[in-house]
């Protein structure tokens, strides 16, 4: 499982220029399955969303979690975060889960960090969405489950 995490002032998620949701300061989770996730990979990942310390503290460190600042949530399925550039001009989306096995545990993921973000904000799965995101900082953060760290490195050239 990959995401890819930033910190935002404010985000917003469209489709056919209908608002689907906003948000004011927080994260926005771009969410990549790939194959092989499972239960195991929504827990460790949506455990260390929760807990990463991203947010400025009065010293201006980064040493406040998501909760401590009151911040809000977004996620989109993003499956181009499988995307493979090494070969040719193309991406190669061979890596990613297939849309049958992805949209559940992408669901599943959405509701856990619901479970501690209530009003989180989040698109279908498989959607074409416009997603306008106001990154912070600007601060980005890759995330991968331990699985996939462990075949990211077997993979990689």
């Amino acid at each position: 499982m990959r995401v890819l995490l930033q910190r935002v002032k404010r985000a917003s998620l469209r489709a056919d220029q209908t608002v689907l949701g906003q948000i004011g300061p927080g994260m926005v989770l771009l969410v990549g399955i790939g194959p092989q996730d499972s239960q195991e990979d929504i827990e460790e990942l949506a455990a260390k969303i929760l807990s990463l310390r991203i947010f400025s503290d009065a010293e201006k460190k980064m040493n406040l979690s998501l909760a401590q600042v009151g911040g809000q949530l977004m996620v989109v399925s993003q499956f181009t975060l499988y995307g493979d550039c090494t070969r040719g001009c193309r991406p190669d989306f061979t890596r990613a889960a297939s849309g049958v096995y992805a949209r559940p545990l992408y669901e599943k993921f959405v509701a856990r960090l619901r479970q501690e973000v209530p009003d989180l904000v989040a698109g279908e799965f498989g959607q074409e969405l416009l997603v306008e995101i106001h990154n912070d900082g600007p601060v980005t953060f890759y995330l991968q489950s331990r699985r996939e760290r462990g075949s990211f490195h077997q993979h990689s050239p």
